[in-house]
């Protein structure tokens, strides 16, 4: 039988959401300006945010696009922005049950070829673990984070706590930059999102590394990062010459030079070029790089999965674990029929969102 072409990055926003100031407390979340029934705009506050269309919420239009490009199941995952971890944590939890049910509302229309990731209030490590027991058990098959809360990043110990419950529960993990830093330098050319998400996702891997997580979580962690790994690949050279030059500053709690830890994390194809593969699969192995899309972001990769196709050096066999043998593995669980018995158990039940009628899922405009 074949193996399945697998997209572990790609994102959803529900087409409308409770008033989360209602639902959660507090002000200035995010809403939702529907446009047209397949065109919105994620707003903050009164500021547009991104615009959004159909393929976000829609499963057939998702299902349609994949079949275009050659993808059998997308991993379908949080769209940052809806992460809170700057609020209070009791209204983190909140809203992260909110979208997470909503997510599941999104990919049960598309049956097993759609594979829900949750959202979790990272500042809280308890409440963080709690509610990923809470959405395994509801069919999530994993959970994507955010590469920091405010200053604390991979290597906190709350963070730490999560990561390594991740690991005895069998959750794999997807890390997705964001809430990268701005300023005049930074607030033009979408330049935060060009040279912030790899220089953020870069200095959370070393975190990883160099704060001594991989040294202490269980090796059955499974964790993936977006883009590629940011611009972590092209420099790992130049972390191991400070690692061996520089060890009172650099090593921090790691007990070997960065080089020794690539076998420990995944990181997705999201680089656009084959030079770039090339030196991906070269530093990380072929085994450790999962087809990813940004889908259905305009910076994302359509067709889907064109680099790897495009890749000449790859051989049969490593084009093959790309595109789906690698992911297979990171997901690790029999997601599909409990999933599925999961999901339609979930969407039975009458939920309370503090106050807010089922089915008014439209925010303030």
């Amino acid at each position: 039988m074949p193996v399945p072409v697998v997209d572990v990055h790609t994102h959803v926003v529900p087409k409308g959401w409770p008033d989360l100031a209602a639902a959660c407390g507090g002000s200035g979340w995010p809403w939702l300006r529907v446009d047209s029934e397949r065109a919105a705009m994620i707003m903050v506050g009164q500021t547009e945010f991104r615009p959004v269309g159909a393929p976000c919420w829609d499963a057939p239009t998702r299902l349609a696009d994949m079949d275009a490009d050659g993808v059998d199941v997308q991993v379908v995952s949080p769209t940052p922005v809806f992460f809170s971890y700057d609020r209070p944590a009791d209204q983190a939890v909140k809203v992260a049950r909110i979208f997470n049910d909503l997510t599941l509302e999104v990919t049960a229309a598309g049956g097993d070829r759609l594979v829900p990731f949750c959202q979790v209030p990272l500042q809280d490590p308890d409440a963080a673990c709690a509610e990923l027991d809470r959405c395994l058990a509801a069919g999530h098959a994993g959970v994507e984070i955010g590469n920091h809360v405010g200053d604390r990043d991979l290597d906190d110990e709350g963070i730490v706590q999560f990561l390594t419950h991740c690991a005895e529960v069998g959750a794999p993990v997807f890390v997705h930059p964001w809430d990268m830093p701005g300023g005049p330098r930074l607030d033009r050319w979408m330049a935060r999102w060009l040279t912030g998400m790899p220089a953020e996702t870069h200095l959370s891997v070393l975190a990883l590394i160099l704060g001594g997580v991989f040294d202490r979580v269980p090796e059955t962690l499974r964790i993936c990062f977006a883009h590629g790994g940011g611009s972590f690949p092209f420099w790992l050279g130049r972390a191991d010459n400070a690692w061996h030059r520089r060890g009172d500053l650099v090593r921090g709690a790691s007990s070997a030079p960065p080089s020794s830890y690539v076998d420990r994390f995944h990181v997705d194809s999201v680089v656009f070029e084959p030079a770039a593969l090339r030196l991906l699969v070269d530093t990380m192995g072929a085994d450790r790089v999962l087809l990813g899309s940004d889908y259905p972001y305009p910076l994302g990769e359509r067709p889907v999965g064109q680099v790897l196709h495009r890749s000449d050096f790859l051989t049969d066999a490593q084009r093959t674990a790309l595109l789906g043998g690698n992911a297979l593995r990171f997901l690790g669980r029999g997601v599909a029929t409990a999933r599925s018995e999961a999901i339609q158990e979930l969407l039975s039940i009458d939920r309370d969102w503090s106050g807010i009628v089922e089915g008014d899922k439209t925010s303030p405009s």
